[in-house]
C-alpha cells in the first residue's frame, strides 16, 4: 500500500494504511482515540474485530495512522510514535438499492483524531488528503460522509473551507448526552451531516475571494464578549446576545465561537450563568440553522477574520428557485 512522508514545522511524519494481520496492532488506535476524546465508557470494537474490519483483510474499513519520526530518523509504526489516525467504513446511501450499484456506495468517516500535543501541525488536513487518495484509487468510492459539531471552528474550517464539504442537514442531538474531553453532557450533541465529493474541487463550494465586504453582511446572531470567572480564572468569552431568524438577504453570516472546546472547558464551573454559555450557543445556532436551511439557505463557506478580535462565521446563501 502507498504511504506518504511529510515535513511540518521541522518534524517529519509518515502517513500510512494499516495493513497488519496481528490483532494487537489495532489496539493503538483505540488508545489514541481515548487520549483524544476521553470517552471512558465508549470503546471501538475489540482489536480482533478491528483487524477483521480492515479492507485489506475481510472487511470494508480503512485505518490510517500518522507516525512521527524518531530521534534516529526512522519511522516505526507503533503506539509510541502514533500521533494521528482516521477510521471509517463503506456504507450505502439508498437502502432500497443495497449494494447492487457501485454508485450507491459512500464512505462514512467516523473518527479523525490527533494527539493533543501535535494539534498544530496540520495533520488533520494531511490525513484527510491521504484518505482521499486511498478511497479514489483503491476503494473507487467518490463520496465521503461524516458528522461534526457545527460550533467547532477548527473542524468547520477544515471540512467546509479547505476540503469543500457540503452540509446536507442539521441533526439535533443524534448522539444523546455524553461527555469526555471534547463534549459535555449538559450541552446537546447537535451535529452537521456533511458530504465530501472527492472528484470536485474544493473551490467549487467556496465563496468568492474573502474580503472585508463580507463583514458587512447581515448577521443571524448578535455576539458580544463578556468577562467571566472561568475554570482557569477571569477571561473573556463570546456570548450570544440576540437571534434573528427573519433576515431576507441573499447572503448572511452565522457566527460561532473561535474555540468552542476552550469555551466548553472554561465554563465547566458551578456558576449556572457561566455554565449556560455553551448551551445558549447550541440552542441559538440550532434555531438559526434549522430556520434558514428550511428557507432554502445553504452553507457555502466558512470565514475567519482577525482584524480586531478573531471572529469565525459560516456564510449562508439563499438558493435560487
Amino acid at each position: 500500500m502507498p504511504e506518504k512522508t511529510v515535513t511540518v514545522k521541522g518534524k517529519k511524519f509518515l502517513i500510512r494504511v494499516e495493513d497488519s494481520d496481528r490483532p494487537a496492532d489495532y489496539q493503538k488506535y483505540e488508545n489514541l482515540r481515548q487520549a483524544v476524546w476521553q470517552f471512558a465508557e465508549d470503546h471501538l470494537a475489540g482489536s480482533r474485530n478491528l483487524l477483521c474490519e480492515n479492507f485489506l483483510h475481510e472487511g470494508s474499513s480503512l485505518f490510517l495512522g500518522a507516525f512521527e519520526e524518531n530521534e534516529a530518523g526512522e519511522f516505526i509504526p507503533d503506539e509510541a510514535h502514533l500521533v494521528g489516525f482516521s477510521y471509517g467504513f463503506v456504507g450505502i446511501r439508498d437502502k432500497s438499492l443495497g449494494f447492487d450499484r457501485p454508485d450507491n456506495l459512500w464512505f462514512y468517516s467516523q473518527f479523525l483524531g490527533v494527539r493533543p500535543d501535535r494539534l498544530h501541525y496540520g495533520l488533520g488536513i494531511l490525513i484527510k488528503e491521504f484518505q482521499k487518495e486511498i478511497l479514489l484509487n483503491y476503494f473507487h468510492v467518490k463520496q465521503v460522509v461524516c458528522t461534526y459539531d457545527p460550533l467547532t471552528a477548527v473542524n468547520a474550517y477544515r471540512n467546509v473551507h479547505r476540503l469543500g464539504m457540503e452540509i446536507l442537514e442539521y441533526r439535533v442531538a443524534p448522539y444523546g448526552e455524553y461527555g469526555g474531553r471534547l463534549n459535555r453532557q449538559d450541552v446537546p450533541s447537535d451535529r452537521f451531516f456533511a458530504a465530501w465529493y472527492l472528484e470536485k474541487s474544493p473551490e467549487a463550494h467556496r465563496a468568492e475571494k474573502l474580503s472585508p465586504d463580507h463583514l458587512s453582511l447581515p448577521r443571524a446572531l448578535k455576539v458580544s464578549h463578556k468577562k467571566v470567572a472561568g475554570k482557569s480564572g477571569l477571561l473573556e468569552l463570546e456570548v450570544v446576545e440576540e437571534v434573528n431568524t427573519e433576515l431576507q438577504a441573499e447572503q448572511l453570516l452565522v457566527q460561532i465561537p473561535t474555540d468552542f472546546y476552550l469555551l466548553l472547558n472554561e465554563t465547566d464551573v458551578p456558576d449556572e450563568g457561566v455554565r449556560r454559555i455553551p448551551v445558549d450557543w447550541r440552542l441559538s445556532t440550532r434555531q438559526v440553522f434549522l430556520t434558514y436551511f428550511g428557507h432554502g439557505y445553504r452553507v457555502v463557506d466558512f470565514l475567519k477574520f482577525s482584524d480586531k478580535k478573531p471572529e469565525c462565521f459560516y456564510l449562508l446563501k439563499k438558493e435560487s428557485g
